[in-house]
């Protein structure tokens, strides 16, 4: 019994000591890891990833054109126009607004790399203002494409372009809108809206999302008729619609789309009241071309057109560009409204002649 006491009596202090003194080597780490957490930084927000993904295959497209020599009579190639461009295809196929290369005699591309091409025109369409470009090269920096994504108000986006020569550049905002029709020279394609800035030379550049996927092709800024100066508010041509354009150029030199032979408007929300209908949900033929597939099928003006194909006619721009991408040939059953009575008609969709 007292061989254990002395024990206890020895140990309780070597053990009280070592306690001690791991508490007093360990505490400054406890202390510093305490510390370096209190102190920790938030990550940056920052897009450079999808930058890098994407900004390379986003070329300066330099346009030129004859001009009379002041010294002579042989003419000389002078710059006329400046623009952006998107490389869409590993084999050198290019997307950019029509009204880059309107008046090019000789067209030059200008990799990010470096490296400096003379381009051929593949095929333009006027009425989405896109024209497909072609280059010689290997190793083509791609921008990565998306066509499961969709757009969405309020989505990050990014344009990049070669805004006055100064070089590449970027610039952010958000998605202010989708949807915008009626903008267009025919008025018959919608548009993005964004507030990212685009300025001269931004024309045919890319708009980007967050992951550096493809979301439209730069085309404009906003103009009042009054000419005020606008901010924040510019267009993009979408993905979806300039993939399509520019697939079509490639196969066939042009742009092959479906027509009703019709002039229509989206119906009037009070007209629409009247017939029991959504305004949204419907479109009213005003007239209808001689001899056109809407005749032929017995079509008349005035009819209120309610589904194509089984499928609501949201809006007109909607509907048109359903009707657009059907092949001229194809039997299609509209439905429409005709002295309150839904009829159901079988169309013989024409090419349309723009």
């Amino acid at each position: 019994m007292k061989l254990k006491n002395y024990f206890n009596y020895l140990m309780k202090p070597i053990l009280w000591g070592i306690l001690l003194g791991a508490i007093f080597i360990l505490t400054p780490k406890i202390y510093k890891s305490a510390t370096d957490k209190t102190s920790y930084l938030p990550a940056i927000i920052s897009y450079s990833e999808a930058v890098k993904k994407s900004a390379p295959a986003v070329v300066n497209i330099y346009s030129q054109q004859y001009i009379d020599s002041s010294v002579g009579t042989k003419q000389q190639l002078q710059p006329t126009g400046l623009g952006s461009g998107i490389i869409l295809d590993k084999r050198g196929f290019i997307l950019t607004n029509y009204h880059v290369i309107s008046q090019a005699d000789q067209i030059l591309i200008a990799l990010q790399d470096g490296r400096l091409f003379t381009a051929t025109v593949v095929g333009s369409d006027q009425i989405t203002d896109l024209t497909v470009l072609h280059i010689d090269g290997e190793d083509l920096p791609v921008i990565p494409q998306n066509p499961n994504y969709t757009p969405e108000v309020g989505d990050a986006v990014l344009a990049i372009g070669n805004p006055y020569n100064l070089g590449q550049t970027i610039t952010q905002g958000i998605i202010s809108a989708t949807g915008r029709g009626g903008l267009s020279a025919t008025g018959r394609q919608d548009f993005i809206q964004t507030d990212a800035a685009i300025n001269e030379g931004n024309s045919g550049g890319a708009l980007i999302n967050s992951r550096g996927e493809l979301v439209g092709i730069n085309t404009s800024e906003f103009h009042t008729g009054a000419q005020n100066v606008t901010y924040g508010i510019s267009f993009a041509i979408p993905y979806q619609l300039a993939n399509h354009v520019m697939q079509s150029l490639i196969k066939y030199g042009r742009v092959i789309r479906g027509s009703l032979g019709i002039q229509a408007e989206n119906l009037d929300p009070l007209l629409a009241r009247l017939w029991g209908l959504e305004a949204k949900n419907s479109i009213i033929v005003k007239s209808i071309s001689d001899g056109g597939p809407a005749q032929k099928a017995g079509m008349r003006k005035n009819d209120i057109i309610l589904k194509v194909d089984g499928q609501d006619a949201v809006n007109l721009i909607v509907t048109m560009d359903k009707i657009a991408k059907i092949t001229p040939g194809t039997k299609t059953k509209i439905t429409v409204l005709r002295s309150g009575k839904e009829k159901e008609l079988e169309v013989v969709i024409g090419e349309f002649q723009g």
